[in-house]
C-alpha cells in the first residue's frame, strides 16, 4: 500500500504546490482522493501511470478539488484498451458529472460508474473481499464527504500449529479461517490457535470541513490520517468563517480518534513554510508530518 501526495495547497497552487489530490495504490486498485486542476501532469511527474485510475472518491465540488476531473477522463478514453473508472461523491455529483462530460468536446471513451453518497454518519459505500470504503458527511458550506480506506484482516492457516497438533488438509481447515473452532478426530480446535490473523490497515481522508464528531469517527484507529490544515489556530476565527480546520483542529481529531500517525496537507497560500503548521500541531498530537508535493509513504 502506497499513498502519494499530488498535490497539497489550498485553493490556489503555488510554484511548490498544486492543488488537491492524493493518490492510493493496493493491489490492483488506484485510487483517487480529489482531482484538482493539474493532477494527471502531477501524477506524470510521479511516475504514476494516468490511465491506471479505478476509482475517483470527491469529496465536494469546488472546483480546487475536482477541475482535473475532465482531462484525466479524456486521457484515460485514449487508451486502446477500454478502462472502467468508479466515482463517488456527495449529493449533487451525477449532475456534476453530466456537466463535467459536456464542458468540452470529447467522445467519453471509458465505462463510468457514478455514484452519489447520501450518508450522515460513517457507512460503507463499497466492499469487496479485500477492503471496503467508508464515507460520512463533513461540516462546509457546500455537501462535503470524509473517506476511509480499511484493509479487511487477514486470516492464514498456523502450519507450525497445524503440523505439530496432527490436523490434516481438508474442509475443516475453511472452517477454521472463518472463524469457527472445530472437532478433529474427537480432538477440540480452536481456530484462535490455529489461525494467524493479520490486522487490516485504515487510511482516512479528510479535507474541507470544520471540527466536527463525524470526523472523529470515521477516522477512528486509522494508521494515517490525511486531513487540512488550512491554517494555524491563531486564525481561528478565519477558519470558521471558511468552515475549514487549523492545525490544533486536525491535531485533536488525529487525538481523539486515537490515530497512528497524522499527515498535515490543504495549506494556505499564505505558508511560504509549514513548520509553524507543523509546531501548532505537535502541541495537542505528537506524530505528526506536514505534506509536500510527490511525497510517498508506505504502509
Amino acid at each position: 500500500m502506497e499513498i502519494t501526495f499530488l498535490g497539497t495547497s489550498g485553493m490556489v497552487p503555488t510554484k511548490d504546490r498544486n492543488v488537491a489530490a492524493v493518490f492510493l495504490s493496493y493491489k490492483n486498485e488506484r485510487i483517487l482522493f480529489d482531482c484538482g486542476e493539474g493532477t494527471q501532469r502531477q501524477m506524470n511527474i510521479a511516475g504514476i501511470k494516468r490511465n491506471s485510475v479505478t476509482k475517483i472518491l470527491i469529496t465536494h465540488w469546488h472546483g480546487d478539488h475536482v477541475i482535473g476531473i475532465a482531462g484525466l477522463l479524456q486521457t484515460m478514453g485514449n487508451d486502446e484498451n477500454e478502462l472502467s473508472v468508479e466515482i463517488y461523491g456527495p449529493e449533487g455529483t451525477k449532475e456534476r458529472m453530466e456537466h463535467v462530460i459536456k464542458s468540452s468536446i470529447f467522445d467519453l471513451r471509458i465505462k463510468l460508474k457514478i455514484n452519489e453518497i447520501k450518508c450522515s454518519k460513517p457507512e460503507n459505500i463499497f466492499e469487496n473481499s479485500d477492503f471496503i470504503i467508508e464515507a460520512a458527511a463533513m461540516e462546509h458550506g457546500v455537501p462535503c464527504i470524509g473517506f476511509a480506506f480499511i484493509e479487511k484482516e487477514r486470516r492464514n492457516i498456523d502450519k507450525e500449529f497445524i503440523v505439530k497438533n496432527k490436523v490434516g488438509e481438508g474442509e475443516h481447515l475453511k472452517e477454521l479461517l472463518k472463524g469457527n473452532d472445530i472437532i478433529y478426530k474427537g480432538k477440540n480446535i480452536k481456530w484462535r490457535d490455529a489461525v494467524n490473523v493479520t490486522v487490516g490497515r485504515k487510511i482516512c481522508y479528510i479535507t474541507d470541513t470544520m471540527y466536527c464528531s463525524n470526523a472523529i469517527d470515521i477516522a477512528k484507529d486509522s494508521d494515517l490520517l490525511i486531513c487540512e490544515s488550512v491554517y494555524a489556530s491563531n486564525l481561528q476565527d478565519k477558519a470558521e468563517k471558511y468552515m475549514h480546520m487549523t492545525a490544533k483542529s486536525a491535531a485533536m481529531i488525529a487525538n481523539q480518534a486515537n490515530v497512528k500517525q497524522l499527515v498535515l496537507t490543504h495549506f494556505s497560500q499564505r505558508y511560504k513554510n509549514t513548520q509553524e503548521i507543523e509546531d501548532d500541531a505537535r502541541d495537542y498530537f505528537d506524530n505528526v508530518i506536514c505534506a509536500v508535493d510527490f511525497m510517498r509513504i508506505k504502509l
